[in-house]
């Protein structure tokens, strides 16, 4: 932190009067060791630290960074940023952050000190002992295709020449397994992985449990014929489409014409069980931090309310651009990119109903472990919806045959309005957007 402040405070020695400037400083440093066959495959630790400028000048912004935090660097930085601004578009509505009055949310400390002293052999011995467990759940489980420990630490500051001046940090840690397992000529595959803010914290029989169970309960799995049934999305699939949903609410999306969602504050959007909040606040999200990527306070924002949309996620420009308020959610891409409006640490709220219950109310449905094709088979204009799935079928309450490549085709907005049911086992995971249970009526399968 001695070194992010001191950069600030050059910084500020740098503003003049006359033009707008922010500076997004950071410094990280992350760990990755991959275990195979109980040997060290590969181990990297990376540190690295920078500055991005920002210099706006009669409505021309000009964009620079430096891969350190020497003051020659950012001297050079800075220099560039200035004169790249003579060569941008005028804009009315570009500009940085100004103080909007809303304090950052007092946090507990995100920073694990026990993480970072924690001796790199421990680390090894950990990824070494998350093979074993796995391993040793099942003896169908042949191999692995690794096992991992990997921890990200990173302190940040941001500084305008509009007074603002704001640090975050934070440190987390992971450790995951790919099981392979196998009958005669079948081999299929699972992932299971834990998650923590302290290394003491990280529950490698969970990770293991999983991967095991996973790859195990879809051998002799089957390709099911093609139907319309109700499916049951796992957590971590209700993750993966709470943050599809999340992201077609970003202005800038909305504000290019890019969103289905565009033009359609103030509708029912989706089933009266739905409510979509982004909370960065929530410490139970291991993105949570104070302040977004402009230095405004982090705060929460419910953008569906029980099935009614109620806005858009705005940084500073979109704000701007739309004549309201930035909602504490500019995101930024490392230190050489700009920010963008979009979820923080989004979720839709957890219902009332167990897991176990919800699947022991349903008489037919297809329980959905992963999806796949997410990126190409999503359309956030359209909202046309088909990616590829495995999972099991589930009948009179309890799960049948595994079943595997198949396709799940519909739209998001029908199935926003087709949710039957949402489980009450809200799940953290690393990433911006958590999951649960979520049960949706009327979905087309193409199988065999």
């Amino acid at each position: 932190m001695d070194e992010l402040e001191k950069a600030v405070k050059f910084v500020k020695s740098s503003m003049i009067d006359g033009e707008a400037m922010e500076a997004f400083i950071l410094s990280e440093r992350e760990v990755a060791i991959r275990i195979y066959e109980l040997e060290i495959e590969s181990l990297t630790t990376a540190e690295s630290s920078g500055v991005g400028i920002r210099v706006v000048r009669n409505g021309r912004t000009g964009i620079s960074y430096a891969g350190t935090l020497d003051r020659e660097a950012i001297t050079r930085a800075i220099e560039e940023a200035r004169d790249n601004s003579r060569f941008g578009s005028p804009d009315e509505f570009a500009g940085v952050a100004e103080p909007d009055g809303v304090e950052p949310p007092v946090m507990s400390s995100q920073w694990s000190h026990e993480l970072l002293s924690t001796p790199m052999e421990k680390k090894i011995e950990l990824a070494r002992d998350l093979e074993r467990l796995t391993r040793r759940r099942d003896k169908r489980i042949r191999s692995l295709n690794s096992s991992n420990y990997g921890e990200s630490a990173f302190a940040s500051a941001i500084i305008n020449s509009n007074g603002i001046e704001r640090y975050s940090e934070a440190t987390y840690c992971w450790a995951y397994a790919h099981a392979l397992a196998g009958e005669g000529d079948e081999s299929q595959s699972g992932f299971g992985m834990s998650a923590a803010k302290d290394f003491s914290e990280i529950d490698i029989e969970f990770a293991a449990a999983e991967a095991a169970t996973k790859a195990t309960r879809m051998l002799g799995a089957r390709k099911p014929r093609s139907m319309k049934t109700m499916v049951i999305f796992e957590p971590e699939v209700t993750r993966s489409f709470t943050s599809i949903v999340a992201g077609t609410l970003s202005a800038e999306r909305v504000q290019k014409g890019r969103s289905l969602f565009a033009n359609r504050i103030g509708e029912v959007v989706a089933s009266s069980k739905l409510t979509l909040v982004d909370d960065p606040t929530d410490e139970r999200f291991f993105s949570a931090v104070p302040i977004d990527d402009e230095g405004l306070a982090s705060r929460r924002n419910v953008m569906i309310d029980r099935g009614e949309l109620k806005g858009y996620f705005y940084d500073t420009y979109t704000g701007r651009k739309a004549g309201v308020s930035s909602t504490g959610s500019a995101n930024r891409g490392g230190i050489a990119g700009s920010t963008a409006p979009g979820p923080r640490g989004c979720y839709f709220e957890a219902g009332q109903i167990s897991r176990e219950d919800l699947i022991e109310s349903v008489d037919s449905a297809i329980l959905v472990q992963s999806i796949s094709g997410v990126h190409s088979g999503v359309n956030p204009i359209s909202g046309d919806f088909s990616v590829g799935a495995e999972g099991f079928v589930v009948t009179k309450g309890s799960l049948g045959e595994p079943i595997k490549e198949f396709t799940i085709s519909s739209t998001i907005q029908k199935m926003l309005g087709d949710v039957r049911e949402v489980a009450s086992d809200l799940t953290f995971r690393l990433g911006s957007a958590a999951g649960m249970t979520l049960a949706i009526d009327d979905v087309s399968i193409s199988g065999n």
